[in-house]
């Protein structure tokens, strides 16, 4: 299919996994009459306007990929869920393919794309990665700013961060460098609790809605503990007052997940642990209440503290 191209071009189709933008023609000492030659053969066709696939048959999912970021020119990379979809960062393939180009370049709509802008496109971009892509810092951020809403933003972090395809720190280090970032403090925040261990929305709702805003004691996150049966985390624990609050995002859960919470519950409380187990709703949706009922277990374990009301509403402000 190649054999007569010149080695340059040839190796730049397999790079790019049998496609051929016609800008990149006269860099790889490819001229406009072979194209022609070859697309009249019906050896080539068109994928995008001005780009080729080099083969025949069906394109496969990364020759599409590549045709996309090609025909929105050469600064162009993959981004938002096309670039997580690329990294492991979701199982999902996006409907439509996410393209970031520069500020400043004048990129007509495209069937099929989905353009954004970014003014430092240059440091966003994966220095190696193929085809061209943000960073997996970037792209985490790029979709926090998409999401509908904060806690659809807290998933991506947690993603990036639980999946170990990022950092905390890392995710940190490229916010500060972003002029504009909707939610900005919130996601300082959540990413302050992620590197405390925090490792779902609902464990950083916890933090945010119930344990600090009431002034609960802090608790150690993902918690390392050793028995006979090996070793398990417990999602908060509170060591110097032996309770545990455990949380369980899922609305329906599973039989066989249910009595593996009673046993670790049973096992905690023979090791002198109390736990506290609560879902999405006592979150989300009582913060108040699920606050100051760990406040009773604390006080009932030796806290001498005690709760602060999250504002005039909250529960813990009346007498």
């Amino acid at each position: 299919m190649t054999a007569d191209l010149p080695e340059d071009c040839r190796q730049l189709i397999e790079l790019q996994r049998g496609v051929l933008a016609r800008w990149q023609a006269s860099a790889v000492d490819l001229e406009w009459p072979t194209i022609r030659s070859q697309l009249r053969s019906g050896r080539w066709r068109p994928l995008q306007w001005g780009i080729y696939a080099t083969f025949t048959g069906e394109p496969s999912r990364e020759a599409e990929l590549w045709a996309a970021v090609l025909r929105a020119g050469p600064l162009a990379v993959l981004s938002h869920q096309t670039a997580a979809e690329l990294d492991g960062l979701t199982s999902t393939r996006s409907e439509v393919i996410h393209v970031t180009v520069p500020g400043s370049a004048r990129v007509d709509p495209i069937p099929g794309l989905r353009l954004h802008r970014s003014e430092r496109l240059a440091e966003a971009r994966h220095p190696s990665r193929t085809p061209p892509r943000t960073r997996i810092e970037e792209t985490v951020l790029d979709l926090t700013q998409t999401a509908k809403t904060i806690d659809g933003a807290f998933g991506w972090l947690c993603q990036g961060c639980g999946s170990r395809l990022t950092t905390p720190d890392l995710l940190l280090t490229a916010l500060y460098k972003r002029r504009k970032v909707r939610w900005r403090a919130i996601l300082l925040s959540a990413l302050g609790d992620i590197g405390d261990g925090a490792r779902s929305v609902l464990e950083i709702r916890y933090v945010r809605d119930v344990e600090r805003p009431h002034g609960l004691p802090h608790a150690r996150r993902q918690a390392k503990m050793t028995r006979s049966s090996g070793r398990i985390y417990l999602d908060n624990l509170v060591d110097r007052y032996r309770t545990c609050i455990e949380l369980d995002g899922n609305a329906a859960h599973p039989v066989a997940d249910r009595w593996r919470d009673i046993a670790r519950d049973n096992a905690s409380a023979a090791d002198g642990l109390t736990t506290l187990r609560y879902g999405w709703a006592d979150v989300t949706q009582r913060p108040c209440q699920t606050a100051a009922q760990i406040a009773d277990v604390l006080r009932l374990r030796g806290w001498p503290g005690q709760p602060m009301p999250c504002g005039p509403a909250c529960c813990l402000g009346r007498s």
